[in-house]
């Protein structure tokens, strides 16, 4: 897939085509009770994919020849989608499909494209990434140099053994991009799931419930995967995995900024209609500033976007700036969440809206593809070897 994209104005006429469609059909699925601790269910994912393919929406980022949006066009659309938590889910813009869905397209040869990518790119399955380890065990987190699952070459196959943690999706998964270590440094391997070799020991309870499957903790036990199931080469996989992290990081920024101009809505209509000491809400100037606050956060947040996109869209690698877009947004945005939450007082911390929801997807964010603190880390470094190439050579 390449980023040909169709241009600034159609990808707005195709944004308000999926803006529709999610306030109309997939906002009233958010009392679906089908949707639990772990994610919508199977089922419920089918059903809102089937209103999805009928509308001509499914995967709207990703068009019919194969190519994809430029990285521009794509914030335009995820922000459609992400106005409800579900959208994304609905339309085929999650997490980690849509980073999946990047990757494959730019490393996977044309056979491994057509096994593994056309399901995805059809919303037909469902795909997770092996990547993150058990902390318990120092395995490979923030840091993945510290991979400890291995793998090894078997004649034709190579074996993977090792534990991964926080593997978003894989309980009803049928594609696995599964990271290791060899000899000569990491591997991407690309396996159909479900496989007995993988077996998933628990699902994690986690402070955000979108994503179908949600986070589980697996063992990968003398996995076999045929050589020409390796994605890319042998030792490659961390240079891959940032050609998938920097637009994926974008991405993350886009869903959540529509879920948060969903929640500046919602408390934005409660400000405006609930009644305190003889006034609206909005005319107490405790209240009125916060919606202020959030209304100039949330411009930030999408002209920072914009501007990293348009970065990625030059073919530049994009990690400084993907970086300095995942903190400024990710914290951005959850300031956004927290004012919409305290100015709905008891109702905001309650479930009668989507906004407590939201709070908490969106303080997951400022941890899911790096803290903010790892981020700021690598800036840090990338500040001081600039200042030290630019200092003059010594006499």
């Amino acid at each position: 897939m390449s980023g040909h994209g169709i241009g600034i104005e159609e990808a707005r006429k195709l944004a308000q085509r999926v803006e529709h469609f999610v306030r109309e059909t997939i906002i009233p699925y958010e009392t679906d009770a089908r949707w639990g601790a772990h994610g919508p269910s199977e089922e419920m994912v089918g059903d809102m994919r089937t209103h999805a393919r009928e509308a001509g929406l499914m995967t709207p980022h990703i068009l019919t020849d194969g190519n994809h949006l430029s990285q521009r066009e794509t914030a335009i659309v995820l922000r459609a989608s992400g106005l409800s938590p579900l959208g994304p889910v609905a339309l085929n813009t999650a997490a980690p499909d849509e980073g999946n869905m990047f990757l494959l397209g730019k490393i996977a040869n044309s056979e491994l494209q057509a096994r593994f990518l056309r399901p995805l790119v059809e919303g037909r399955a469902r795909s997770a990434f092996f990547m993150t380890e058990p902390a318990s065990e120092n395995g490979a987190g923030s840091d993945p140099s510290m991979m400890m699952t291995s793998c090894a070459r078997d004649g034709n196959h190579w074996v993977i053994n090792g534990r991964k943690a926080f593997i978003t999706g894989v309980e009803g998964a049928q594609v696995g991009i599964v990271m290791a270590q060899s000899g000569e440094g990491a591997c991407m391997f690309l396996v159909d799931l479900p496989d007995p070799a993988i077996r998933v020991e628990r699902v994690i309870d986690t402070i955000d419930e979108t994503m179908p499957g949600g986070h589980a903790v697996v063992a990968i036990e003398n996995l076999r995967v045929p050589a020409d199931q390796m994605l890319g080469n042998s030792g490659e996989g961390f240079k891959y995995a940032q050609i998938r992290l920097a637009p994926a990081r974008l991405s993350h920024c886009m869903r959540w900024h529509g879920a948060c101009l969903r929640a500046q809505e919602i408390a934005t209509a409660y400000a405006n209609r609930r009644l305190a000491f003889g006034k609206p809400l909005v005319d107490h100037e405790g209240v009125g500033f916060m919606l202020a606050d959030n209304l100039i956060d949330l411009k930030q947040a999408e002209l920072i976007t914009d501007w990293c996109a348009h970065t990625l869209d030059t073919g530049a690698p994009g990690t400084t700036e993907s970086s300095m877009t995942k903190v400024a947004v990710s914290e951005a945005l959850f300031r956004v969440a927290d004012r919409c939450v305290q100015i709905m007082g008891g109702t905001g911390v309650s479930r009668d809206t989507i906004v407590e929801l939201i709070f908490r997807e969106v303080r997951a964010f400022r941890i899911y593809d790096g803290p903010s603190e790892v981020h700021r880390w690598s800036l840090a470094k990338k500040i001081k070897r600039d200042w030290q190439a630019a200092q003059p050579a010594a006499a």
